[in-house]
Formats: structure tokens, sequence, C-alpha cells
């Protein structure tokens, strides 16, 4: 792309045409996010270290009752949350698109003598096997889906259970995803970042479908040196407390529980819920 390119932009996309999302599986965008995710300076691509060790508090203790199970972690980025499952007692598996981020994971774990076990797949695609007591799709990571992906994954989330297993969910809240696809466009610029190594601006856009109720998100990275542009868009799908309900309950799934924020010691402000159901 070029910077005539911006100007003539769609003013109206529509919701995931113009890509799937941010590139998480190229090799050096997911070293660079991988940083992100250890970092201790923000909660953007993964929370800080004491947060988690509430959210294992809150899961091991409250929802699993302090008994080892099977557990599955959809989309587990570096593994921050099963290799203290792990270290617990229970018996972990992590699926996540990131090659760097699986290669830490591993690394880790074996490091550490965990019972974990890692694959750089694709969620919507990946066989997750069965047997599991407790599976969990985290952070936010659930809107990011089209409708008729995210019901495959709750499909093959039910299947990986076994009878009376339990499927944790933190998506964002409908207001959260609208709020965000009401953003008005930003920029910033930086010697190197997320987006590239090199110096470069980074020109946001988010658009708010009102039809589909679908935040799209729009990344114009402009090389300092050169000005060419890098582009990068993704979606995110709003749903209401009611059609979570309902994604979950046509899925098969019952004793659907909704919580304000995950392990109930979260910032509700955040536009993250938790949403606790059991393969019935």
């Amino acid at each position: 792309m070029k910077l005539l390119d911006i100007i003539n932009r769609p003013s109206a996309p529509k919701p995931w045409d113009e890509g799937e999302k941010i590139p998480w599986n190229d090799p050096d965008f997911s070293k660079r996010m991988l940083n992100e995710h250890l970092s201790q300076a923000h909660n953007a691509a993964s929370r800080r270290f004491a947060i988690i060790e509430r959210h294992i508090h809150w899961i091991h203790n409250h929802v699993l009752k302090s008994r080892p199970t099977r557990i599955l972690d959809l989309c587990c980025g570096p593994g921050l949350y099963t290799q203290r499952l792990s270290g617990l007692g229970h018996r972990c598996t992590g699926i996540d698109f990131s090659p760097a981020s699986i290669a830490y994971a591993k690394e880790q774990a074996h490091g550490a003598g965990l019972d974990c076990d890692y694959f750089q797949q694709d969620i919507r695609t990946a066989e997750y096997g069965n047997g599991y007591g407790f599976a969990m799709l985290i952070f936010g990571e659930f809107n990011v889906f089209r409708p008729a992906e995210a019901k495959t994954i709750l499909a093959k989330a039910f299947h990986a259970l076994a009878p009376n297993g339990l499927l944790l969910l933190e998506p964002h809240t409908f207001e959260k995803v609208m709020e965000i696809g009401n953003q008005p466009p930003s920029w910033y610029s930086v010697e190197k970042g997320l987006f590239s190594d090199q110096p470069h601006l980074c020109l946001q856009e988010k658009i708010w479908d009102v039809d589909e109720c679908v935040a799209i998100e729009r990344y114009h990275i402009v090389d300092a040196a050169t000005g060419d542009v890098a582009f990068h868009a993704s979606s995110m799908q709003a749903y209401t407390d009611d059609q979570y309900r309902s994604l979950l309950t046509d899925g098969g799934f019952g004793d659907i529980q909704f919580f304000p924020s995950l392990g109930e010691t979260g910032n509700p402000e955040d536009g993250l819920m938790a949403i606790l159901a059991r393969r019935t």
C-alpha cells in the first residue's frame, strides 16, 4: 500500500472483509507480541502476574474445588495460566496461533518439569482432543471470531469436555465492543513497536457497524523511511448477555453463571465479564 491508498480507503468496510485479525502467526510479529505478553508495565497483551495469580486462585479453589483435572486453554498465549495451574496439580493443554508464544510456553514448561502440552494451531480448525474437566477461552478472544466460527469453537469445546466438564469464557460486554467501535481515529509514532522494528507511524481507525453489531479496527503502519504502508484489520462481534446465554444453551451447555469479572476480583469497567457453563 501507499499513502494514497489510505485516502481512497472504503468508508464503510464489511466486518472481517479487510482482515481476520492482526498477524499473530507472523514470526516477527509474534516475537514482538511475546515481549508485550511478558511485560509487567501494562495489561494490554496479558495481565500482570499479580492479577493472573488471583485468577488462578479463583479457578483452582472456587471453580475446580482444588481437585486436579485436565485443562484445555484455548488461545493460551505464552502459557501464563496453564503453567501456574499445572503447578497446582492439573494436567494442561494449550493451543495458540502465535509461534513465539508457543515456543516460550514449551520452553518454560519443560524447564520447570510441568505437565503441559502446547500446540501452535488455529483454534477454529485445531483438534482439541477429549476428556477435559475444564476448558477456558479468556481475555476477550471469543469476540474476534465470526459468529459461525464462535459456534464451531463452542461445539468443539463441548465435545472436548467430559460429562459435567466446565467451560469458562471471558468475553467483552456488548457495551465495551460498541465503545471500541465508536472511538475516534488516532495515531502515534514510535522508533519501534508492536507492528514494526523500524521507526513508523501507526494510524488507527475504529468503525461501529450498527447493523451487524461489530467493531471494526484498522491499522495503517507507515514506514518513516520509505513511506510504505502496511495494513491490518480486525473485527469484534458484540453480544448481549441473552445472546451469550443462547449460544451456550444451543451448544449443549447448562448451569450457566455470569460474573462481573474473572474471579470476581477484577474491575468490571474494563469491559470484560466471565461466564461459567457446564457440559450437561
